[in-house]
């Protein structure tokens, strides 16, 4: 047996605790953003999931197939990609245990699977390009934030689908990594963002994916359930320190707005967004192959604009700071693991 070039009881005992890990990771997502150049080289761990479930759903969601046949096939492809993305998420955390800092190389990896910065700043690039007028940028920015088809929107509409995207995606790709991260590591965590990709990619009520894609999207909507809320209660938290923001209001909205969203989750931190800035949010909607959605969620303004969209990116980046907040004692308490 080779003989190892560092003492391998004192790399892991050295270990950083998940909750130390964590806010590590936050920190450093606020610093480095979602790192573009590095996925010129090598594919983000999302563009992986992604190609694996797009080889389940070409080979198991055939036309041919009646609706039965599709739904246990799209059972048996959650449980597969689940499997698969727990097990690399749990041989990378025990590989990384035998190494000297090893959890330097986590905390970056975590990071790569948050979205704060990201998403914080092309939601800013859609309010900058509608108080510069430029609708074309704007209609252009929001494709990477929502799947909505932009053509139609006016700039009010636009603004509204920045700010729905930005306050959802405050628990999808914020809120809900870091919960799964803090309860089950980096094995909860890739599991998570598979589940979520699988809805994203095939939990459309569409003909093509109706059958197929159930059970994805029910997956998606349990694990996000108790991530959803305790998004909604940040930003009503955040609203207490942000100016003009509204946190009673936005805890009344909430209670009386979030079970109008189609979503048993999104409604959540919607709510609370609408109601800590006095928006309408919500209202007329397209999907790709769906039919539109009149629900409005809030009862104050709906024709919003680029301040109105900055005012909802300094909400969300306090809410944010928050969420460091909520994990900063469990990181004092257990330093290492």
């Amino acid at each position: 047996m080779f003989p190892l070039p560092f003492d391998l009881a004192d790399a892991q005992a050295g270990y950083l605790s998940d909750p130390a890990i964590l806010i590590a990771a936050l920190l450093l997502d606020w610093i480095i953003g979602d790192m573009r150049w590095l996925f010129r080289i090598v594919p983000h761990p999302v563009v992986v999931i992604g190609a694996v479930i797009g080889f389940f759903d070409r080979k198991l969601n055939r036309d041919t197939r009646g609706e039965i046949n599709r739904t246990i096939r799209g059972a048996v492809m959650t449980v597969i990609v689940i499997a698969m993305a727990a097990s690399v998420g749990w041989g990378i955390e025990a590989g990384l245990r035998y190494l000297p800092h090893g959890w330097v190389f986590e905390i970056v990896l975590v990071a790569i699977l948050l979205a704060q910065r990201s998403l914080a700043g092309r939601t800013a690039e859609v309010g900058r390009a509608l108080r510069n007028k430029d609708q074309k940028a704007a209609r252009d920015g929001l494709r990477h934030l929502c799947s909505r088809d932009p053509k139609s929107l006016d700039s009010p509409g636009v603004a509204r689908a920045a700010i729905e995207s930005l306050s959802e995606n405050f628990s999808d790709a914020v809120v809900a990594p870091a919960f799964w991260f803090a309860i089950l590591g980096l094995p909860g965590l890739f599991a998570y963002k598979a589940i979520n990709t699988m809805d994203s990619m095939v939990g459309y009520k569409t003909d093509k994916y109706l059958a197929f894609g159930m059970t994805p999207a029910r997956t998606d909507d349990a694990i996000n359930w108790i991530p959803a809320r305790i998004s909604g209660l940040l930003i009503v938290v955040a609203a207490l320190f942000t100016p003009t923001g509204r946190p009673l209001r936005a805890f009344r909205t909430i209670l009386r707005d979030a079970k109008k969203h189609a979503s048993p989750n999104a409604g959540w931190p919607e709510a609370a967004m609408a109601g800590a800035l006095d928006f309408a949010l919500g209202g007329p909607r397209d999907y790709p192959g769906e039919g539109t959605k009149t629900t409005w969620i809030g009862d104050g303004r709906a024709r919003l604009d680029g301040t109105d969209i900055r005012r909802a990116v300094i909400l969300y980046t306090i809410a944010c700071f928050l969420l460091v907040l909520i994990f900063a004692p469990l990181a004092v308490s257990l330093p290492l693991r």
